[in-house]
């Protein structure tokens, strides 16, 4: 059984990973952003509370995001899982604790000028949800080597999948991408800092191919850490 973490900034591509290597290893991914989203979709007694505090623009509080990752921990029943976006705060790892046990944190690093250009590029459908990418990073930071392919549609504004427009969202403009990266080393501080220094395995990963490579290195990690066969 496999039990991790990984971590990484806005715009790093936590969940891509997340997923891909969840598929390969045969174990569960959870994401506590995916779980809030569903939930509200369903218009669940949780998804309504969840809906209300991002209605209000605060976080949702600790208890009910300990409550949720336990419940889905809890219901593997031992199978291995990666944990995305989750834990944010240090009562978060704490509670973690008290649960299971963390083999090794998959930590996505990647500087913060590249995710500013990359996630400036993001475009999305408005009426499907496909996500594009009209900007191809190729830059040399602090020694290494940066290539990033786009991801464009046939046409361009248009989606591929269903002729919807492609739109680029508040989040993504450069202004806003900042905020969120000075939040993100806020918030993350603190919890690096428990894990390393409850000597958890941290596994840094650079961000700088496209994510078929990103993947080979992280499976490599794993296996050099004596974690993967």
């Amino acid at each position: 059984m496999l039990r991790l973490i990984i971590f990484g900034p806005p715009g790093a591509g936590k969940g891509t990973y997340a997923t891909r290597i969840a598929e390969i290893l045969g174990i569960e991914k959870i994401s506590t952003g995916d779980i809030f989203r569903e939930e509200v979709s369903k218009r669940t007694e949780l998804g309504k509370k969840v809906e209300e505090y991002l209605r209000r623009g605060v976080l949702v509080p600790d208890e009910i995001v300990i409550k949720v990752v336990r419940d889905r921990i809890e219901r593997l029943h031992g199978r291995g899982f990666i944990l995305d976006g989750y834990p944010r705060t240090t009562a978060q790892a704490r509670a973690l604790d008290e649960i299971t046990t963390i083999d090794a944190i998959i930590n996505l690093v990647i500087p913060d000028e590249i995710i500013i250009e990359k996630l400036s590029g993001r475009r999305i459908c408005s009426r499907c949800g496909a996500i594009y990418n009209i900007v191809e990073l190729k830059k040399i930071i602090n020694g290494v080597e940066y290539i990033l392919p786009p991801l464009p549609p046939r046409k361009e504004g248009v989606c591929d999948v269903c002729g919807g427009e492609l739109i680029q969202r508040e989040d993504d403009r450069p202004e806003v991408i900042k905020r969120r990266l000075e939040v993100y080393k806020r918030q993350s501080k603190p919890v690096i800092e428990y894990y390393k220094a409850r000597g958890v395995t941290f596994i840094n990963i650079h961000v700088n191919r496209e994510p078929p490579v990103i993947i080979n290195r992280i499976l490599n990690a794993l296996r050099e850490k004596g974690l993967l066969d």
